[in-house]
């Protein structure tokens, strides 16, 4: 009788042979004997397997009554209501945050802009327009963005690349890709390395680049000294930049490590010239989150980055029904109540498209098998909106879900009652449980150093 002893296997391991008398390798994919016994890390080194971090956005919040049921206190058990039915299958994958405050100290609320700004920078704007402290994605993607080619990713289906909810300050705000093609290039264009190919051989015009811009770096220092200090900030901020360039180049002549959840998507086909004009009507920004959230996702299990951010619709909510003239954010201010039915008929048909919208952008990453569990397992997707009630532009109450497991890190299937704290604990937590060390965050009545317990594991 003969015993099988599990035995670990590296995952630079490759297949070695002879092909037509020449010496092939083939490099083997992210398989479970790479794993430990619970797929939950390597068994060769230990490491864990990636915690990823990511948000999505829609903007003009949900009807109060109609969206999630209300619970006096925090406790298991999310009522999805008729508006976000089609969350319910994914109630053991989400928390939901209610009943948070957003107090202003005085200052204004300036409407749809406010509520986005001080829930993911933690300080409530002094004037319209003003961001003046980094949004809590970039935070985490300083903590745990490196080893990818891309930092962060943005996109976005509602078809504004400006308006994207990610900033380090009022005039660094990140651009989103809103045309599905584009993101397709940008991931998994000519630059893209695919981690399960046969061969790799480095770029030599990447070589160059790199080493080009190696040089300016060296000689820029003697510069530097010459320099006043804002001057200073500024062209730091600038080296900074070079210097993660100088990264990605770097991960691109390194072999990447084969990955079983990696599967390169088809090229998205190129929008016709005639819907171009129609991309803001519902069905088509519908079509193109559907095809950008597959594109994220997958991007995500290749290793092309840690956190990314998706928009389905603008704070100012420019989308509208086929054939309406009325956008959504026009319908929350003129549409009448229906008294029998107790809100906005079709400004409530927008919010049901919405929670559809995250429920898909949910299953493209619960569909990609990774470890033991599932991609979505391995993230934090933090979705939120700027309102409570769009009518009212109502900002305490703004409604949150966390989404996923992180890595095992956080408890799920919670209705979270705020009870009129800072919405920022909301954020705070999501930090937190991405390891990023802050002792606090926020600024005046927002600043919190208090954590909600009951979702970390």
């Amino acid at each position: 009788m003969s015993l099988l002893i599990k035995k670990n296997i590296q995952r630079r391991r490759v297949l070695r042979g002879l092909l037509g008398g020449s010496a092939v390798g083939v490099a083997l994919p992210f398989l479970d004997c790479m794993l430990n016994d619970h797929g939950t890390a390597l068994a060769a080194t230990g490491a864990s397997l990636p915690v990823r971090f990511g948000t999505w956005y829609w903007g003009m919040g949900h009807t109060p009554g109609h969206a999630i049921a209300e619970k006096p206190q925090t406790a298991p058990g999310i009522e999805f209501l008729a508006e976000t039915q089609a969350l319910k299958p994914f109630a053991n994958q989400l928390n939901f945050f209610g009943g948070f405050g957003m107090p202003l100290d005085g200052r204004s609320n300036y409407t749809h802009f406010t509520g986005w700004v001080g829930s993911r920078t933690g300080t409530v704007p002094q004037k319209e327009g003003e961001i003046s402290n980094t949004t809590l994605d970039l935070l985490i993607a300083d903590e745990i963005g490196g080893g990818t080619r891309f930092k962060t990713i943005d996109a976005s289906s509602a078809g504004i690349a400006r308006e994207n909810y990610s900033a380090r300050n009022t005039e660094s705000r990140a651009q989103a890709e809103i045309s599905p093609v584009a993101l397709y290039t940008r991931l998994f264009g000519p630059d893209f390395v695919d981690p399960n190919a046969a061969n790799f051989k480095p770029d030599p015009t990447i070589m160059l680049e790199k080493s080009v811009l190696s040089a300016f770096a060296d000689d820029s220092r003697a510069f530097v000294k010459t320099l006043g200090a804002s001057d200073k900030e500024r062209l730091d901020e600038y080296f900074t930049s070079i210097r993660q360039l100088e990264g990605q180049m770097a991960l691109q002549l390194q072999k990447p490590e084969p990955n079983e959840a990696c599967r390169v998507p088809p090229k998205p086909a190129e929008t016709p010239p005639d819907r171009l004009a129609q991309a803001r009507e519902m069905p088509n920004v519908i079509e193109t989150h559907a095809v950008m959230a597959k594109l994220l996702a997958m991007a995500v299990a290749c290793n092309q980055t840690k956190v990314f951010n998706m928009v389905f619709t603008d704070n100012f909510a420019n989308v509208r029904k086929k054939g309406e003239s009325y956008t959504h954010h026009l319908l929350t201010h003129s549409e009448l109540i229906d008294s029998s039915l107790g809100y906005q008929p079709l400004a409530f048909w927008f919010n049901q498209r919405c929670s559809e919208a995250l429920a898909v952008y949910l299953e493209a990453f619960a569909s990609i098998r990774e470890g033991a569990g599932t991609l979505l397992d391995n993230c934090l997707i933090f979705a939120s909106s700027e309102t409570n009630y769009a009518k009212l532009h109502t900002i305490d109450g703004i409604p949150i879900y966390f989404a996923g497991k992180a890595g095992g890190r956080m408890k799920t299937g919670l209705h979270v009652i705020g009870g009129g704290d800072p919405i920022t604990r909301v954020g705070f937590t999501a930090m937190k449980i991405m390891g990023v060390p802050l002792r606090n965050w926020g600024v005046k009545s927002l600043q919190t150093s208090k954590a909600i317990s009951e979702v970390m594991a």
